[in-house]
């Protein structure tokens, strides 16, 4: 079948996000050892990439957790969204844009409770596709085969028909062995070259 839709990635990919070093600047500040803080906080973490608790909830369970008032909170905060958004990926998004309308164009990530509102106001992603499907929405995430069908089924379309871009081998292993043409992101160039290569082979 021809190519009529093309899925992206956002952290990663759209998104360049390096490592910051904040989880281990407040594990300083607080006296907690190194990897205490993914510790304590990975019920929240887990729940609210799931939609399991909102962006209020999140908030409120890590300052109850470590014990932060409202200054330390939205420091804390602030530091989380600053890794988490990285910076954009400016080649790429206006590639990624330029599909349309010759494609259909989605995003699939797995995300955190926030993620579409802080993404639209910083980055505008909801203009630029025609979909965007996000974990804590739909409280499944990559590489579950559920949240490929759920792809498909939005976006009406055979998975055959779908060239998914995603940093992470697994999602890609488990897009392709749900049926997609799956592409493994490591830099932008090769990105494009490799989704325009697996277009021009499928008309």
């Amino acid at each position: 079948m021809a190519v009529r839709t093309i899925l992206f990635d956002i952290g990663g990919v759209l998104e360049i996000t390096p490592r910051t070093g904040w989880e281990a600047r407040w594990e300083a500040r607080l006296g907690l050892k190194p990897g205490e803080l993914d510790r304590l906080l990975m019920r929240v973490w887990k729940e609210g990439s799931l939609g399991r608790m909102s962006e209020e909830d999140v908030e409120r369970n890590i300052s109850d957790i470590l014990g932060l008032d409202d200054a330390q909170l939205a420091a804390f905060m602030s530091d989380l969204w600053e890794e988490y958004l990285g910076e954009l990926n400016v080649e790429l998004v206006e590639y990624f844009a330029g599909l349309r309308p010759r494609y259909r164009t989605a995003i699939l990530s797995n995300s955190f409770a926030g993620a579409r509102r802080k993404e639209q106001e910083l980055y505008g992603f909801e203009d630029l596709c025609d979909l965007i499907i996000y974990s804590h929405e739909e409280g499944i995430k990559k590489p579950d085969r559920e949240i490929f069908a759920l792809a498909c089924e939005r976006l009406g379309v055979h998975p055959s028909e779908v060239v998914f871009l995603d940093d992470v081998p697994a999602s890609i292993e488990a897009a392709c062995k749900f049926g997609m043409q799956g592409i493994l992101f490591t830099e932008t160039s090769q990105a494009i070259a490799d989704i325009e290569a697996r277009l021009k082979a499928n008309g």
